[in-house]
C-alpha cells in the first residue's frame, strides 16, 4: 500500500494540484475543445458525480487571464502542446458561474439563491470598478448586482452584462463556463414553481445568443433541456451526450485509468471487486467507470484494506424527479423493472431532449431519466433479432452499486406506491 492522497469531495483543480493530491490526467480535454473553436456554445451533459465540476475547475484555471497557471499544468499532458498553452493558457477573461447550490421549496428562496451566486461571480471581477475604461452608469450597475441590489431584469441579463464589461475592460473576447446548468429547472420542477425560474434561465443564457463578447462558452448539466425551452435562439451549438460525444473519455474513469489507479495504490487485487461494483457505464465508444465511486473506495481501502464496496453514489444525487415518476406511473413498468433486477434488459425509446414540463407525459421519459442520470447504461454485445427499432436503445443496470439501489431504495418507492403510501 503506498501513500496517496485521494480528493474526494474535493472539485477545486488548482487546490488538488498545489497539494499534490492524486489527480488522474484529464487535461486532453482542453485540446479537444479547441479543435472546434468555431462552436460558439458546447454543451456536456453527464450523470451526477462523473467529474464534471473538477473538468471546469480545470478549463478556468487554464484559460483565465488573471491566474499564472504554468506550475499547475506542469507534467500534464496538456503541458506538452507548447504552441496551444502559449497562444491560449490564461490569455482570457473567464466567467465561471455553477449553479448547483441554487434550490429553494419556493420560487423566492431559490431566486435569492441564484442572486446570491451572481453577486459572488461579480465580486471575483470587483476590480472592474476601478476601472478606468468603464463609464460610472457601468460601474454602478456592476455595484447594484454585485450587492444583490439590482432587479430582476438586471439579473436575468448579469451574465451578458458582465462579458461586456469584461471585454471592454481587457479588450479580449471572454470565455463563459457554466457548471450544472440545469439545477435550478430540477429544483423548481420538484418544487412547483417550474414557469417562474425558467423565465429567469431563459434570460441568463441570453449570453449565449449573437454576444460578441463571447469567444466561446461550455455548459455542463445532467440533462439536455430542450433547445428550445432555455436556450431558444441560441446559434452554433453543439451537444455531447452519454450517446453522441467525442469527450467521453474526459468524464469518468475508462480501464486504463482505474488499472493506473489500482497499480498506484498497490491495490491491484481488487480490480475485479472495484469493476463489478462501479464499472459497466456504455458512453459513446467508451466503458466508463462512476469516478467518485472508485475515489471513495480507494480512500476507504487505504484506511482499511479490508473494507468492502459501498454504495456512495446512492446520497450524492437528487432522486426527487425519480420518485415522482413512479408515482405517476405505478405498476404499469413493474415487469419491466424486475427484468431489469434479474439481470436482464430492456428496449426502451430515449429521448435525450427533454423538457421538465413534460417529464411525466409519457413512460418514456421515465427510462429515458433513468438512463441519463445514470442509474441504467446501454447494453453491449447483444445480438438482436433484426436491428433495433430507430431511437431505441437497450438498457440494463450497470453495475453492482445500482442494482443495490434498484433492490432497496427504487423497489421500496414501488411498494409504497402501489400502497399509496
Amino acid at each position: 500500500m503506498k501513500n496517496i492522497d485521494i480528493p474526494v469531495g474535493i472539485s477545486d483543480f488548482a487546490e488538488i494540484r498545489k497539494n499534490n493530491f492524486y489527480y488522474i490526467d484529464k487535461t486532453g480535454l482542453i485540446e479537444e475543445l479547441l479543435k472546434t473553436t468555431a462552436t460558439k456554445v458546447t454543451l456536456i451533459t453527464r450523470p451526477r458525480r462523473f467529474g464534471k465540476t473538477l473538468g471546469m475547475s480545470m478549463l478556468e484555471n487554464f484559460f483565465d487571464i488573471r491566474k499564472d497557471s504554468k506550475l499547475l499544468f506542469e507534467g500534464l499532458v496538456i503541458a506538452d502542446k507548447q504552441a496551444l498553452c502559449e497562444k491560449w493558457m490564461n490569455q482570457y477573461p473567464v466567467m465561471f458561474l455553477s449553479l448547483k447550490s441554487v434550490d429553494g421549496n419556493d420560487f423566492l428562496t431559490a431566486y435569492s439563491q441564484l442572486a446570491y451566486e451572481i453577486g459572488a461571480l461579480y465580486k471575483e471581477h470587483d476590480y472592474l470598478l476601478e476601472s478606468p475604461v468603464l463609464g460610472e452608469e457601468e460601474k454602478k450597475l456592476f455595484w447594484q448586482i454585485k450587492e444583490r441590489q439590482a432587479g430582476k431584469i438586471e439579473i436575468m441579463r448579469s451574465l451578458q452584462i458582465l462579458s461586456q464589461l469584461l471585454n471592454k475592460h481587457y479588450k479580449k473576447e471572454v470565455i463563459l463556463l457554466i457548471d450544472e446548468y440545469d439545477v435550478p429547472i430540477a429544483k423548481a420542477t420538484s418544487n412547483g414553481y417550474y414557469r417562474e425560474m425558467l423565465e429567469i434561465m431563459k434570460g441568463l443564457m441570453q449570453a449565449l445568443k449573437d454576444n460578441p463578447s463571447l469567444r466561446f462558452a461550455v455548459i455542463t448539466g445532467c440533462l439536455k433541456i430542450a433547445k428550445e425551452s432555455i436556450f431558444t435562439g441560441t446559434n452554433n451549438f453543439v451537444s455531447d451526450t452519454i450517446t453522441d460525444t467525442r469527450l467521453n473519455e474526459y468524464f469518468g474513469f475508462v480501464q486504463s485509468e482505474v488499472d493506473q489507479i489500482l497499480r498506484d495504490a498497490n491495490f491491484t487485487d481488487k480490480a475485479d471487486l472495484i469493476k463489478k461494483w462501479y464499472d459497466g457505464y456504455h458512453f459513446g465508444d467508451f466503458d466508463v467507470y462512476c469516478p467518485w465511486d472508485v475515489m471513495c473506495y480507494l480512500r476507504d481501502l487505504l484506511y482499511k484494506p479490508e473494507a468492502k464496496p459501498a454504495s456512495y453514489w446512492r446520497n450524492t444525487s437528487d432522486n426527487s424527479i425519480i420518485r415522482s415518476f413512479i408515482d405517476y406511473a405505478g405498476s404499469s413498468i413493474t415487469n419491466k423493472l424486475e427484468n431489469l433486477m434479474d439481470g436482464g434488459y430492456i428496449i426502451q425509446k430515449i429521448d435525450e431532449n427533454l423538457t421538465y414540463d413534460y417529464l411525466h407525459s409519457s413512460e418514456d421519459n421515465l427510462w429515458s431519466m433513468l438512463y441519463l442520470t445514470g442509474y441504467l447504461t446501454q447494453k453491449k454485445g447483444i445480438e438482436y433479432r433484426g436491428e433495433l427499432p430507430e431511437g431505441t436503445v437497450a438498457l440494463t443496470i450497470p453495475n453492482e452499486e445500482i442494482r443495490y439501489i434498484f433492490e432497496t431504495t427504487i423497489s421500496k418507492w414501488f411498494d409504497e406506491s402501489e400502497r399509496g403510501v
